[in-house]
């Protein structure tokens, strides 16, 4: 990646979105070495709690070995198959034998939304999240997640559907947390619109982020092409002042 991008939009974030946390990148790769590698998974544990470690300035690959959720891994690309019973556990169970979570309210529904979901195989053998300012210029970011809270939620939000006329710039797809961080965002780079993925809604992975604090992610080119239209857009006005003068509160 570009060095001169790299500062340009550290100047500009601290700049409209000052104290606010940076962002976190992918890309797939199958070289080794571009992060600190994932240990294996011997248990269950979800992968957006691993992403903890990122946020705080841990770059790290992560193999299909290293994510230790069966919806992480399908969410990654790196399994296909949903689990045995998937929409009874998704749904109200099976009496005696599996508890449900409820998030939908049959196993019919269940199977009709994931009959109708796109495949989606991993590009790579590995998967690599780095926060930007630790990005060099080996990497080629393919996707640019924020974990941020609603008033800066509303900036990315509006200046996302800035040079578009479309009202749904931004969508918020029925996924589990990983979903919307890497699934759908990628499966965007294969479309003409590069929308917006507003995410982290779901319940289950709700507990490993901050309370108030959801998701935004965008594809590289959507990313870049909001970064370049800051300085004439909403940020520069008197509006903005106002929401940002609340970062502090």
């Amino acid at each position: 990646m570009e060095s001169n991008l790299k500062a340009g939009f550290l100047e500009k974030w601290n700049k409209y979105f000052p104290g606010q946390e940076l962002p976190i990148t992918f890309y797939y790769t199958d070289e080794a070495g571009h992060g600190e590698a994932a240990a294996v998974a011997n248990e269950w544990r979800c992968f957006i709690c691993d992403l903890g470690k990122v946020r705080n300035g841990r770059p790290i690959s992560f193999s299909a070995d290293a994510v230790g959720c069966g919806g992480g891994k399908r969410n990654l690309g790196f399994e296909y198959e949903t689990g045995p019973d998937f929409e009874y556990f998704l749904s109200c169970g099976i009496p005696g034998k599996l508890e449900g979570i409820r998030y939908k309210k049959t196993p019919e529904l269940v199977r009709a939304q994931y009959s109708n979901q796109p495949r989606f195989d991993a590009p790579g053998r590995n998967i690599v999240f780095k926060r930007w300012d630790l990005l060099d210029e080996a990497d080629q970011p393919e996707v640019v997640i924020f974990f941020a809270r609603p008033d800066i939620l509303a900036g990315l939000y509006t200046l996302a559907g800035f040079d578009e006329s479309a009202p749904d710039t931004v969508i918020t797809p029925f996924a589990a947390g990983c979903g919307t961080i890497v699934r759908y965002p990628y499966q965007e780079l294969s479309t003409d619109r590069h929308r917006a993925i507003l995410g982290m809604l779901d319940i289950s992975a709700r507990v490993y982020v901050p309370p108030g604090v959801l998701s935004f992610a965008v594809t590289w080119p959507k990313f870049v092409r909001m970064l370049d239209s800051i300085e004439e857009s909403f940020l520069i006005t008197p509006s903005w002042d106002k929401v940002k003068s609340r970062f502090g509160r």
